[in-house]
């Protein structure tokens, strides 16, 4: 093997997810992932930052980065849930599509980067992998479960504004809204567009849909003036 080969196989490489669910939330607490794979001994080739919901396994730099994976690999993220809130099933085919590159997942609290796992041999390895593997599956769970609470406890306080005559509804992302139709004006696809501005692709459909309704409302009105 020659010597950059080595260095190579010697070398530990890390990818970095960073997530938040709004606009209104703040990645800069995340950024110290980078200083703690670098002191664990990583190479840090890449941080793949953006802001969308867990619950949706179509985040574009979700899906950049597990298209940049290599084997033996580590993907690093502050919590569980920043990888995913996904109902268990999805949320462990998305790190089964991890593992598949040759990657491994690091969690703080759950899979570290003390690499023990990788190391141990025999028995104690059989152990260790199985239990990483019980508390990333629980951990999995809980964060789904976290967010459904959350969704319920929200639903239980718009009821509540709603009885009370002071829920006003949730604003509409205007500039979202103008990205998606600029884009699909420009003759992006459904799912380009839902990639370009971090969107789902049903509010794609939906805010195209009304667009087009209101469009061809005001051509009609036009009509009927003239």
């Amino acid at each position: 093997m020659k010597h950059t080969q080595v260095v190579q196989a010697a070398l530990k490489i890390a990818r970095i997810y960073q997530r938040v669910s709004t606009d209104a939330q703040d990645l800069t607490r995340q950024q110290s992932l980078v200083e703690t794979a670098r002191a664990a001994g990583f190479y840090v080739a890449a941080c793949y930052a953006e802001k969308a919901s867990g619950a949706r396994a179509d985040r574009p730099e979700l899906m950049r980065m597990i298209a940049d994976l290599q084997p033996g690999e580590v993907v690093i993220a502050e919590h569980i849930d920043r990888i995913s809130r996904l109902p268990l099933a999805d949320a462990e085919r998305l790190v089964e599509s991890i593992q598949a590159k040759g990657a491994r997942l690091c969690i703080p609290g759950i899979v570290d980067l003390s690499e023990m796992a990788a190391a141990a041999d025999g028995v104690g390895k059989i152990v260790l992998e199985s239990t990483q593997a019980m508390l990333l599956k629980l951990a999995l769970q809980m964060a789904r479960s976290d967010w459904e609470t959350r969704r319920e406890r929200q639903r239980q306080g718009v009821e509540i504004a709603k009885a009370a005559g002071k829920y006003a509804g949730r604003k509409a992302d205007t500039t979202a809204h103008m990205r998606i139709i600029a884009l699909r004006q420009a003759g992006q696809t459904i799912s380009k567009t839902a990639a370009l501005t971090g969107c789902s692709t049903s509010q794609v459909k939906l805010i195209w849909a009304k667009h087009v309704e209101q469009a061809a409302g005001a051509a009609t009105r036009t009509m009927i003036a003239a």
